[in-house]
């Protein structure tokens, strides 16, 4: 019994395409896509409780700035506030 050819295949031998580009990356090799502006730049994160979340929000809105804005602030404070430079 011959195999079925897959649609994707079928649709390839319509379209006169010989193979479809592969959209996997290779084994082991870790693709990024960071924009520009995150380059050399490292994620920080924490879990807290959705109120904490929404009053951030909240006073990003009040102050017209981002919430990246009152997290720089916030760890600038905190450095400052413990005898480190202010990196943020």
């Amino acid at each position: 019994m011959k195999k079925k050819a897959s649609l994707s295949q079928a649709l390839r031998e319509v379209s006169g395409r010989s193979a479809a580009p592969s959209a996997k990356p290779e084994a082991g090799v870790r693709q990024e896509v960071n924009a520009p502006s995150r380059a050399g730049k490292k994620a920080i994160a924490g879990f807290f409780d959705p109120a904490v979340s929404r009053q951030l929000k909240e006073i990003g809105l009040d102050k017209d700035k981002s919430v990246q804005a009152l997290l720089t602030e916030a760890l600038n404070d905190l450095f400052e506030k413990h005898g480190r430079s202010r990196i943020a």
